[in-house]
């Protein structure tokens, strides 16, 4: 068995680089292109959509939530590179048991934690170099996010609809990817009091007064008008404006190399005067 930390590989040189990898988590994957390492991976799960060739041209394992180890191994990595929330836990014993080396990246929904993914895949695949090329682009990315946001004197309220369930509005509370890059962008999260997702009551929503409502873009978003004309939104000021902002999910919550770029495209839909 040989399943390792992150941490532990962070410290220790790859010293034979993987030849066949899958990528469980699209940022994973993402990274992995980034990196120039496409032609090592032998298989992605079905959340690795950027970029599009990936998920089109490498086999398919599954959702990485709930992948089969069986059909993992039938790929003969020699890594497998997993997000924390992989699983289920069955699936990722059987992998270790079948002596396939496993390493699982930690989220943090941070500049930082983008950087250390970056600099990880980059000492798992022995490419520190270009890893460490990245990590400095994405980190300049970030510094030039943080002077944005140093303009920015009254934040926008955000509420960040994940889906509709019903009619009512699943959103993103404290501690998920949403709440961070809702933060990186320079805008104040309305969905406090609770963490990870949870439905939204219409009186705490028209509470809340949202200026901005984000969704992901992912298949076909609702227009303005029918998220507008909800009850619990028509009193916002998100309503009175218009101010709808939908943009793809990876994209948007990655955390990958793209976010900075994420970040800033959703801080220009929160800010259109400051540039």
């Amino acid at each position: 068995m040989l399943s390792l930390a992150t941490t532990r590989l962070a410290a220790t040189p790859a010293s034979a680089p993987p030849q066949r990898i899958v990528a469980l988590g699209g940022a994973i994957t993402e990274t992995l292109y980034a990196l120039g390492e496409e032609q090592k991976i032998v298989g992605v799960d079905t959340t690795s959509l950027y970029p599009p060739d990936a998920l089109r041209a490498k086999p398919n394992v599954g959702y990485f939530r709930a992948f089969s180890a069986e059909g993992v191994l039938s790929l003969k990595p020699t890594l497998v590179i997993a997000a924390s929330a992989a699983g289920p836990e069955d699936s990722i014993k059987l992998l270790e048991e079948s002596k396939v080396a496993v390493a699982r990246l930690p989220d943090n929904f941070t500049a930082e934690g983008v950087e250390s993914k970056i600099t990880t895949l980059g000492h798992l695949t022995g490419t520190d170099a270009k890893a460490a090329t990245l990590a400095k682009t994405v980190a300049q990315g970030f510094a030039q996010l943080a002077t944005l946001r140093a303009k920015v004197h009254e934040r926008a309220h955000v509420l960040f609809i994940i889906a509709m369930q019903g009619g009512r509005p699943l959103v993103a509370g404290t501690g998920t990817a949403a709440d961070a890059v809702i933060a990186l962008a320079g805008g104040v999260n309305v969905a406090q009091g609770f963490a990870g997702y949870k439905q939204m009551s219409d009186e705490s929503i028209v509470a809340a007064q949202p200026d901005v409502v984000v969704m992901m873009a992912n298949g076909k978003p609702p227009a303005p008008g029918e998220i507008f004309s909800l009850p619990a939104f028509k009193t916002t000021p998100a309503a009175a404006h218009g101010r709808l902002v939908a943009l793809d999910g990876l994209y948007l919550l990655g955390f990958g190399p793209r976010t900075p770029q994420a970040a800033k495209d959703l801080f220009a839909a929160f800010y259109p005067g400051l540039k």
